[in-house]
């Protein structure tokens, strides 16, 4: 790669701790023509400012032999894999020559030559690569995990014990491979989002069918995608008919049923039949590419907890050292202890002191959060998002697309004669259809379900009388669509039909009526559906302690009275203006401190910047979505809201267990150095143990299912 200017992204492999992270980021900051860096580790990525090859880079992560790669760089690169046995080559050479002292010891004893000989040998193959990094570390007084390693094993030499410093050598190289596994696994979550959409597609330019590599296809290609096939590009259905598993992107189980004018992701699977899709995006503008960058960036965000470890941490290794220094020096000096076992006390401290499981505690546990939240459909835009979620005590939701389904429909209809029900209901659908009334796509669907021939009637004099409903003269006679205010001289005189009304009024339905000067032929009930899962997930908020979940709407108090009963929320309010909805949100948080507010994205934009954690509905097809939002739902799917604030809540939990064993353990290793207990290899064993247990217990984030 030759030199460029500006801003650049890289991908690194191998990155396994929060330290290295930071060591690497020092180390490019510090090349000639880099202005700064910026390591996101939960993501395993840099972005540098300035100037700088991949030789340069990769040569600055040498110390972790770190390998990296243009973040848009999608050739495959052809790496010889290394056997197990020639990637830990040094390892297991090292154990073995251990193995061999050892048994030398059983026969000859610990001072014979050749045992302390074979120790020795274990100890500078196994800890080339730690010594000289631990070296450089203390020379620039940076207090590394390599440089405390280091002090403790030179320390273990200089009082003879060969044994104790080369099992502190082969346990350190054998913490650090599984923790690069484990943190490889962590971030596997994100890396399998990256896999799924193709690299290829067949498009069809200038009436020649080719397949052509994602970069190269352009907005306005058309992709021809067969059963059985991944979509590679977002675009839209201009020919076919299928059902698409969207499983990938927005956590659905059920395959959707794609027609002509409907949205296509990439990362989907083409489940039955052909489908011809005009392009929309380029492939880093795609639904997938903005879900895999916001995850990251998410990854990389440091929440709360993060922060306050990340601080506890740059005065605890100090501490840490200061208190081994007095271990050291006190005993002996001032009441006449064994300098040599105080020494191998101290040096101990050190090794139990890394701050290592303490600093990975919680960016393992919020990488692995995110990654599954992502994996089931719900976007999560940070860790401090996660431990809000953690944390609340109040949602509000907005009605409207959110607790209902958004899309009107006809729920009711009744006429004064049963035998010209057909006939009514074209009389309606021919006037709605002049209309550009909210209602009437409610109306001509349902009519266009009955096959009724609405079209070919003619409407002579159309008018639409403001605030009241529609005009107009079908075969000579003039008929009145609307609502009550326009047949308010007549009702009176139907109570059979204003008694049916004043019913739909209750049940929060919209009513029309039809009919002529003199009489009321017919009542149509319209009704935003609820969704099915609204009760349910309603219900389940409140078993999990959720203590207030309040309905925000715009639309009448009577028709949010009848949705929020029937869904359970425990308050409702309607005839809300947007600046009334951001007053109540902050009402909430003056009461219960913690509130989220759920909506569409867009109408409820103040609320959701107001309140704790804003999460949109619908994300996958919404940009608007996906960029403001804290957390999107990205399968239009409310139950996925009951698993976010589950994994949120374990998210807390785990990262709490976490830094209280990382401390615990800290703990009882100051109190073993009391009685002279604490021994290198437990050292070394505890912190080891530690560091493996905290991320074991951060991956168990991955396995929390969506019911």
């Amino acid at each position: 790669m030759s030199e460029q200017a500006g801003k650049h992204v890289y991908r690194i492999e191998g990155l396994s701790c929060t330290n290295c992270a930071a060591k690497f980021e020092r180390n490019v900051t510090e090349l000639p023509n880099v202005t700064a860096a910026k390591v996101n580790f939960g993501a395993g990525k840099i972005s540098i400012e300035g100037e700088a090859t991949l030789a340069e880079i990769e040569a600055a992560g040498a110390f972790e032999n770190l390998k990296v790669q243009e973040e848009q760089d999608t050739t495959v690169r052809v790496v010889e894999k290394e056997s197990f046995l020639k990637k830990h080559s040094q390892l297991l050479l090292s154990l073995g020559l251990i193995i061999l002292a050892m048994a030398s010891q059983l026969i000859n004893g610990e001072e014979f030559i050749l045992t302390e000989g074979l120790y020795i040998l274990a100890i500078v193959i196994g800890g080339v690569s730690l010594f000289k990094e631990g070296l450089t570390d203390l020379f620039k007084l940076n207090f590394s995990m390599q440089s405390l390693m280091t002090i403790a094993i030179i320390g273990a030499a200089l009082i003879g014990e060969w044994a104790e410093g080369s099992i502190v050598v082969i346990l350190f190289a054998i913490s650090e491979a599984l923790e690069r596994f484990s943190m490889d696994k962590a971030r596997q979550s994100i890396r399998s989002l990256m896999e799924i959409a193709p690299k290829e597609a067949l498009i069809r330019r200038n009436n020649l069918e080719q397949l052509l590599p994602v970069s190269q296809i352009e907005v306005g290609d058309i992709m021809i995608i067969k059963p059985g096939q991944k979509i590679a590009m977002d675009g839209q259905v201009i020919k076919g008919h299928s059902s698409v598993n969207q499983a990938a992107i927005t956590g659905e189980s059920v395959p959707v049923e794609k027609q002509i004018n409907d949205e296509i992701f990439a990362g989907t699977l083409n489940e039955e039949g052909l489908l011809e899709v005009e392009v929309t995006k380029r492939v880093n503008d795609t639904t997938i590419a903005k879900i895999i960058h916001l995850v990251e960036e998410a990854q990389g965000e440091r929440a709360p907890a993060q922060a306050f470890v990340d601080k506890f941490a740059k005065y605890y290794t100090p501490a840490i050292m200061g208190i081994a220094a007095l271990i050291v020096v006190v005993p002996p000096v001032f009441f006449a202890g064994d300098f040599q076992m105080w020494l191998y006390q101290g040096l101990s401290l050190l090794v139990v002191g890394c701050p290592c499981s303490l600093v990975i505690s919680t960016p393992v546990s919020i990488v692995s959060a995110i990654g599954n939240a992502a994996k089931n459909g719900v976007l999560v835009k940070g860790g401090i998002y996660l431990e809000e979620i953690g944390q609340l005590k109040a949602i509000a939701f907005d009605k409207t697309g959110t607790l209902t389904k958004g899309t009107p429909v006809v729920t009711d209809f009744l006429t004064t004669d049963s035998t010209k029900e057909d006939e009514y209901f074209t009389l309606i659908a021919t006037l709605e259809a002049n209309s550009q009334h909210p209602l009437a796509s409610a109306i001509l669907k349902r009519a266009d379900e009955k096959a009724l021939l609405y079209q070919t009637l003619t409407v002579d004099d159309f008018t639409s009388i403001t605030g009241k409903g529609l005009q107009g003269t079908i075969a000579g006679t003039t008929y009145f669509v609307g609502s009550a205010k326009l047949f308010a001289a007549i009702l009176p005189e139907n109570p059979t039909i204003n008694e049916t009304y004043q019913a739909f009024q209750q049940q929060g339905k919209t009513v029309l009526m039809l009919g002529t000067a003199e009489t009321i032929l017919a009542v149509i009930a319209v009704a935003d559906e609820l969704r099915e899962s609204s009760q349910s997930v309603l219900t389940q908020l409140h078993e999990m302690g959720i203590a207030h979940t309040i309905m925000l709407t715009g639309d009448n108090l009577t028709t949010a009275q009848s949705i929020g009963q029937k869904v359970g929320v425990t308050e409702i309010k309607g005839d809300l203006m947007p600046e009334d909805k951001l007053t109540a949100i902050q009402s909430l948080k003056q009461t219960y401190e913690k509130v989220a507010m759920i909506g569409d994205g867009v109408n409820d934009a103040p609320a959701l910047a107001a309140s704790s954690v804003g999460i949109a509905m619908g994300g996958a097809g919404t940009d608007t979505a996906l960029e403001t939002a804290d957390v999107a739902l990205m399968g239009d799917d409310l139950q996925k809201l009951p698993f976010i604030v589950k994994l949120s809540r374990q998210t807390l939990s785990i990262i709490k267990q976490n830094i209280t064993f990382s401390l615990a353990i800290k703990l009882i290793a100051v109190l073993l150095v009391i009685p002279g207990w604490l021994t290198l290899w437990i050292a070394i064993i505890a912190d080891m143990g530690a560091t493996l247990l905290v991320t074991l217990n951060g991956l168990r984030l991955m396995k929390v299912k969506a019911k």
